[in-house]
């Protein structure tokens, strides 16, 4: 009896590892479908806009927007390679114009990227020419997640541009004492958010 109590136990820890794993990898499958999308986008256009009178969504692919060809330069500007799971080619990134009656005054966009202890999602907000008007974390896991989401460090972001990015032109510090791979997935993410902007939604707009 004793025996197959603990034949018993032993096989429902495996049938909960399993169910575990299975949960696991279905949501990380789940994550990497889609990009990045506002939790609120009533609430946040209208936080980050006071003015606005609206908006309108706008998804689109890397492999819509140039295929291969994009997807390769995109890893030459970022200056590694692209998770081919959450930051593959056909990942839909959300795009929300801001209206102000039936013109559009702002961007904002957002991209997932991973941190140390998880999943970051990291929300701009962009002029029409693509500089940064406000920056917050829509989602982030780290011990020290309170330095990094305080405006103290994020609102040294605003006035920056693509430019800025991909030329080096950053001061802007560490907040952390013990996060410093998450500063720097955080300036890998809001490289890569400026990078899809220009690539995925400016380039598009200029074609139409």
């Amino acid at each position: 009896m004793t025996r197959y109590f603990y034949r018993s136990i032993i096989s429902a820890g495996r049938a909960l590892m399993i169910v575990a794993a299975v949960s696991l990898f279905f949501s990380q499958q789940l994550y990497a479908a889609v990009g990045c999308t506002l939790n609120d986008p009533d609430r946040d256009v209208k936080r980050l806009f006071p003015q606005s009178t609206g908006y309108r969504t706008d998804f689109i692919t890397v492999q819509e927007a140039g295929g291969q060809a994009l997807y390769r330069k995109m890893e030459e500007e970022l200056g590694g390679k692209l998770d081919p799971i959450y930051e593959a080619i056909d990942v839909p990134y959300a795009f929300y114009d801001v209206l102000k009656g039936k013109e559009v005054i702002a961007t904002i966009h957002g991209v997932n990227q991973k941190g140390t202890y998880g999943g970051m999602q990291l929300i701009l907000a962009t002029d029409l020419n693509g500089k940064i008007t406000d920056f917050f974390y829509q989602k982030m896991s780290s011990p020290e997640a309170g330095k990094f989401m305080d405006k103290n460090f994020t609102r040294q972001f605003i006035g920056l541009k693509l430019d800025d990015f991909l030329k080096g032109n950053l001061a802007v510090r560490d907040p952390s004492k013990n996060s410093a791979e998450d500063f720097r997935a955080t300036l890998r993410g809001l490289k890569k958010n400026l990078i899809l902007l220009e690539e995925l939604k400016f380039k598009k707009a200029a074609k139409q």
